[in-house]
């Protein structure tokens, strides 16, 4: 061949895969804490072209959660979730963590909890194709692909293992020498030690016992009733601790562990900060003991429960009425408490009446002539508000019940309620534990 024609065809082949899109997909930060937001960013697009982002995550017992959405590349090329709205799939708008909050489980009524929250993160992968999928292969492959890590605990925060008399938990120690402001993280039915957020408050600062108190090693293996000595117990022992700021401790709870907190609120003097996320004001399904005190159980009915359209329980109505004159000695005396209390409702949520009780609380407080307790109502949010960018579980199988439950929840409403919650957590803490500054 002749060299001048062979130079001029290699120079035009040269120039034709340099006109090729040159795809890049971008998240920022690739490792950060799982309530921090990542910043994702496509450029190399052709203009205006239509592409499809996906993210999936595999948990540790192996299941997987998966998320898509539509855009549309911007007349450069290029693309910025901070900016641009998805125009379908799992959401639509400008949101520019709904790959993250809108993860879905493949296999229904999963969900998503880490277990192992201080040496692995949660890998999530985010996937860019470049055109319409509405179902994603195995054998389609991405024109780009990044995989960010999003851990549950920061550099330097410790985690012990708690067994001191019966108290059974894990405390999460912030860097630093302290003392810290302290907190007691209480979750609901599913039992068992749950430390996701008691390692993420660690990280910003507060020290935090996740109580277990029962289905958890030598705890009874099933509720049947609330003994409010143990959780005094800990609360002695955490106060006790050297790293943990005096006078008092807060508790963060939810559900059934809210219950519980609201009870510690009112009997124990050593709590002076309670946030109950969506639970009630009485006491429901099992007896309090307190010393020689016993407050028995509003009956429930279960003729009042709910089918929806996918066979789960909704069990919103289930609960017996905690203003009905025949139930007001199981209503808890919320005017005895002489600490901040902070309720965050749920106003989706169909697992309780959360708003009903925590309406009920305060309109009791204000009765006594107190002023202690306030509400933060989020329209459209479930029963599980957790940290931020947390997907929306909506349901679940329950250990009390031989089904699944309906938690509730529209997924943007839901994702938004957990991000401004999570902000209003920490200040309410900050406001009411911190006496002296920490030596951090």
């Amino acid at each position: 061949m002749d060299p001048t024609l062979y130079l001029a065809l290699h120079r035009a082949h040269y120039r034709s895969l340099c006109q090729l899109p040159m795809f890049q997909l971008t998240a920022t930060p690739a490792s950060a804490l799982v309530d921090e937001p990542v910043h994702i960013r496509v450029t190399g697009l052709p203009p205006l072209q239509i592409v499809t982002l996906t993210a999936s995550l595999k948990d540790e017992k192996g299941y997987v959660y998966q998320s898509k959405a539509f855009y549309k590349a911007n007349e450069v090329g290029e693309l910025d979730l901070m900016e641009a709205p998805s125009i379908g799939g799992d959401y639509v708008g400008v949101h520019p963590m709904g790959l993250f909050w809108s993860l879905k489980p493949e296999k229904v009524f999963r969900r998503l909890i880490k277990q192992d929250v201080m040496n692995s993160p949660f890998y999530v992968t985010l996937n860019l194709y470049d055109s319409v999928y509405v179902q994603v292969s195995t054998t389609d492959q991405p024109r780009a692909s990044q995989t960010v890590q999003r851990w549950f605990s920061g550099p330097g925060v410790q985690r012990v293992q708690i067994r001191e008399g019966r108290v059974r938990g894990a405390l999460f120690l912030p860097p630093g020498e302290g003392p810290f402001p302290g907190i007691m993280d209480l979750f609901g039915g599913r039992g068992g030690l749950v430390e996701f957020r008691a390692s993420l408050l660690a990280t910003h600062g507060f020290a935090v016992l996740a109580l277990a108190y029962f289905s958890y090693e030598d705890l009874p293996k099933n509720l049947e009733e609330i003994d409010l000595e143990y959780f005094e117990e800990a609360a002695n022992w955490l106060l006790t601790h050297p790293k943990i700021q005096k006078p008092g401790i807060g508790v963060i709870s939810v559900s059934k562990g809210a219950e519980i907190a609201l009870a510690m609120a009112c009997f124990l003097k050593q709590v002076v900060a309670t946030i109950c996320i969506n639970g009630p004001n009485a006491i429901y399904e099992f007896p309090l003991r307190y010393k020689d005190l016993v407050i028995t159980p509003i009956p429930s009915f279960m003729e009042r429960v709910q089918i929806d359209v996918l066979g789960a329980m909704r069990l919103r109505h289930y609960k017996g009425d905690a203003r009905d004159e025949l139930n007001q000695k199981s209503v808890l005396p919320i005017e005895k408490a002489q600490g901040a209390i902070l309720f965050i409702v749920g106003d989706g949520d169909e697992c309780l009446n959360s708003r009903g009780y925590a309406e009920q609380a305060l309109d009791q407080l204000r009765s006594h002539g107190r002023n202690n307790g306030r509400m933060l109502v989020y329209p459209g949010a479930g029963h599980l508000i957790e940290p931020p960018y947390t997907p929306l579980c909506y349901a679940s199988p329950h250990r009390f019940s031989s089904g699944v439950l309906v938690w509730g929840g529209d997924p943007v409403a839901h994702a938004a309620a957990q991000e401004h919650s999570w902000g209003e957590i920490q200040k309410f803490f900050r406001e009411h534990l911190t006496q002296t500054r920490s030596k951090l």
